[in-house]
């Protein structure tokens, strides 16, 4: 893989903080105030990977993973303990201006508008900060507002938005200078149904068509399966899983869930290798097969021979139900060797 085909390079990378520990009780806190103790805590722990240009690449883990503060390392706002960092072959602490220039930032709890100023002036303020030119930026915004719908918020102040239409106008405040590289820290997070669905759909278009690197931690795991094709999943600081999320997917759904329909309810099922019947309801039966051992043509085929079949479906675990598997279970996950995005 050739250098210049890689957005971010991340290569040992650590941040620990150094925090005091108070005592407990009346008395433990009056000691603490004479003799403190501290104590040292490694949020993210020697990670390596590379994010080649135009990947999107999902970034996750439970609270407390690693994920906000790798992100806050690769944007500048903080400074690693060790280890090395690159965006766009920018050192983020050490050239925070320049690599400000080159990134965009959405979190999902902050916003980055004037809270009493309309959202037009928030744009503009940002238009002058990254210096951008007064037709590029009304190309951008043009474009923005077709995707974001903007047009009905720019008179109003931020303070007034909804939720929904805050993370919309954030979303576009993050590309008005048209970056190459786009962190979000979960963007959708407090949104509707609808209001999540327009925001995706934007994502996946200028990921496809600008090209433009994104990298999203999130906890709704509806965002990872439909955005993105790479998964990073962190725990404890390190990573234990960075491939594919299909191939998540295929090393962990050892069962699948056929939902079948009879032209009747009379059907009994037995006999057929490998197959339990989880669930009855009228002439639908939910039925599990062992997908390491048989094949779901093999199990479908069989059925069909047997009964009249109405209707038919396969349904997998969600990318959610595996991933807390692996927390609830500690389950030990080996990283891809081969094809891996990042080789």
């Amino acid at each position: 893989m050739q250098q210049n085909n890689i957005a971010i390079k991340v290569n040992g990378l650590s941040k620990n903080f150094d925090i005091s520990e108070s005592g407990k009780g009346f008395s433990g806190k009056l000691k603490a105030l004479f003799h403190r103790k501290r104590k040292i805590i490694t949020a993210v722990d020697g990670i390596d990977f590379e994010i080649k240009r135009g990947e999107f690449v999902g970034y996750v883990g439970e609270n407390g993973a690693g994920k906000s503060t790798t992100i806050k390392m690769l944007t500048g706002i903080l400074v690693p303990t060790s280890g090395s960092a690159e965006v766009n072959g920018i050192i983020p602490f050490k050239e925070r201006k320049k690599n400000a220039a080159k990134i965009g930032v959405v979190f999902g709890q902050r916003t980055q508008l004037w809270w009493d100023l309309p959202v037009r002036e928030s744009f503009d303020l940002l238009r002058v900060i990254f210096r951008v030119s007064q037709s590029d930026f009304n190309s951008q915004m043009k474009k923005l507002d077709q995707v974001l719908d903007l047009n009905s918020l720019m008179s109003m102040p931020v303070r007034k938005l909804s939720l929904g239409q805050r993370m919309r106008c954030d979303i576009a405040a993050s590309l008005v200078h048209n970056p190459p590289v786009l962190f979000l820290d979960e963007p959708t997070i407090g949104l509707d149904v609808l209001a999540k669905e327009s925001i995706r759909n934007f994502l996946a278009e200028i990921n496809r068509e600008e090209g433009t690197t994104i990298i999203l931690t999130t906890h709704d795991m509806n965002d990872i399966e439909h955005l993105c094709k790479r998964l990073i999943i962190l725990e404890d600081g390190k990573i234990v899983y960075d491939g594919e999320t299909e191939l998540l997917k295929q090393k962990f759904v050892h069962e699948k869930v056929l939902e079948v329909e009879f032209h009747d309810d009379g059907n009994v099922i037995q006999g057929i290798p490998g197959v339990t019947v989880i669930r009855e309801q009228g002439c639908k039966k939910w039925l599990t097969f062992d997908n390491d051992n048989y094949g779901i043509g093999e199990v479908i085929g069989t059925i069909a021979s047997r009964y009249k079949i109405k209707d038919i479906s396969v349904n997998e675990p969600s990318v959610e139900s595996i991933i807390r598997n692996i927390y609830n279970n500690r389950v030990t996950l080996a990283m891809p060797s081969e094809k891996s995005p990042t080789k």
